[in-house]
């Protein structure tokens, strides 16, 4: 399993890929961020869907990684996409079968990807946390927030957490993507049926009817980033989120192992 994670990650190190998907990354992150500060004032909000982050909000101990939170959402798309390309690529261009040849174990294969993957999703959220500080601390001056608890040990606490609930949430996306890639058998098929639903089909609904926003796959997973919202509790959308995460990973798990390898 070793040599396929060292494989994958050698795919995945690619220039192309890996500073293409970590300088978008980095850009959503940024220009989230600077949004954030620079509409401090704005009266239609300056959070999303027209939230408004206050200075006050701003200046507690978790303000530093206000931006992050909000972020988290959008790290979760590009993962699923990186996720969803690398699965349903290998049916596309064939390569499963040659994969097959030097480790027969399937169930190795396919835990080596998601391995890979991580550890890919794993670098990429810890520049965007960086980032994020790094923009925050210095526009924090001119949109006149306080920044004295952001590095105490609240704060920092507050930074490790934040962490880990978006890790915990971008990572959710990605394990979306690779079920979709492992179900659909194409990139181009698995991530747009994913960024449809995401982005167009789930907000539709949610916004038709608010109520649905307590079972679906993306409002759970992006509640995890935030910690919980004012609809969703952090422990609900951790047991939904977790639920649709785990069942679509065993079903997905099945058909790798049982269906033929071509496309």
């Amino acid at each position: 399993m070793l040599n396929v994670v060292k494989a994958e990650l050698r795919k995945l190190r690619r220039p192309t890929l890996f500073f293409g998907t970590i300088g978008a990354a980095l850009f959503f992150t940024s220009l989230i961020t600077t949004f954030i500060y620079r509409m401090i004032d704005s009266p239609e909000g300056n959070g999303d869907r027209g939230r408004v982050i206050t200075r006050e909000i701003l200046g507690l101990a978790s303000g530093s990684v206000n931006g992050f939170a909000s972020v988290g959402w959008f790290l979760g798309i590009i993962a699923l996409c990186v996720f969803a390309a690398q699965t349903g690529q290998e049916y596309t261009y064939g390569t499963l079968r040659n994969l097959l040849v030097r480790q027969p174990s399937r169930i190795k294969i396919l835990i080596g990807k998601l391995f890979s993957m991580i550890v890919f999703t794993l670098i990429m959220i810890t520049l965007a946390l960086f980032v994020n500080i790094a923009i925050s601390y210095i526009l924090a001056p001119s949109a006149k927030v306080d920044t004295n608890l952001w590095f105490t040990a609240d704060g920092l606490q507050a930074i490790s957490t934040t962490y880990v609930n978006v890790t915990i949430s971008v990572i959710g996306y990605g394990i979306v993507g690779m079920i979709l890639g492992l179900l659909l058998r194409s990139p181009i098929i698995a991530i747009s049926f994913g960024v449809l639903w995401l982005l167009i089909i789930e907000q539709s609904l949610i916004l038709v009817k608010e109520s649905l926003q307590n079972w679906f796959p993306g409002s759970q997973l992006s509640a995890i980033a935030s910690g919980g919202t004012l609809f969703l509790t952090y422990k609900h959308a951790l047991t939904v989120g977790g639920l649709y995460v785990t069942v679509g990973a065993i079903i997905a798990s099945i058909l790798f192992v049982r269906r033929d390898v071509a496309n």
